[in-house]
């Protein structure tokens, strides 16, 4: 399992890149292939489609099991809503006695922050806004809980084509709890050709243009406009 970073080849970690090199057999989602195709020249290459992540998984088990080194690609970290997880299921379902390596990569939590300042200084939370494998009504729960505690809140998977209220309902909980003027970042593609950073606030950011390649942090109430940079302050006495 080889969290390959955001995207960029200069987001990837060396451990990450000599386990690919070093693989026989590369599996992961189309696109995730193509970004590090510079790493994979005479490997055998699976490509999948997004919600084929079962078939990915087992297929990656199925092709160690003959005794190849199978290298399973995921963006940024592959413990963080990527395939470490149901990789160790089906491994330990099949019975497969498998040896298992996960590569931690930088997640995309943490690249979009680096772009737009330092907004993850102290405690903070992150929510995926997907309700495709967890209900909506757990997803409201885990916003109103986050919100009230005044954690930053990094928000993965904000919206797409057919997926449009969920977040217009998250900011309005994150209203109740906070002024309209904290920071909010959004990093959309971060770390590849197609990068856009955007700053605005809790009352505006929703006028921003936001998809499934975006990461939405909002701040809580210490969070500050620095110039052009979005910091929530540790506490320092300076």
């Amino acid at each position: 399992m080889v969290g390959i970073g955001p995207g960029g080849p200069l987001d990837r970690t060396r451990r990450a890149e000599l386990t690919i090199s070093r693989s026989e057999v590369v599996i992961g989602y189309r696109r995730y292939l193509e970004l590090i195709g510079d790493l994979t020249s005479g490997k055998e290459l699976i490509a999948t489609c997004m919600t084929q992540e079962v078939e990915r998984c087992r297929t990656a088990i199925e092709r160690a099991s003959r005794g190849q080194e199978v290298c399973l690609v995921s963006s940024g970290d592959p413990g963080v809503y990527g395939m470490a997880g149901l990789v160790l299921e089906l491994s330990v379902a099949s019975k497969s006695n498998l040896g298992i390596e996960i590569i931690p990569g930088v997640s995309s939590s943490n690249a979009a922050a680096a772009r737009l300042g330092a907004p993850l200084m102290c405690d903070f939370a992150t929510i995926s806004l997907s309700d495709l494998l967890v209900p909506w009504e757990t997803i409201r729960a885990r916003l109103q809980a986050v919100a009230s505690a005044d954690l930053v809140t990094v928000l993965y998977n904000p919206r797409s084509k057919n997926r449009r209220k969920q977040l217009d309902e998250a900011a309005a909980i994150f209203r109740r709890y906070r002024p309209g003027k904290i920071p909010v970042g959004v990093g959309t593609a971060v770390g590849t050709d197609e990068e856009i950073i955007m700053l605005s606030d809790l009352d505006n950011f929703l006028t921003l243009s936001i998809g499934m390649r975006s990461i939405v942090i909002i701040g809580n109430t210490s969070s500050r406009h620095l110039g052009s940079w979005f910091v929530t302050p540790r506490g320092y006495t300076l």
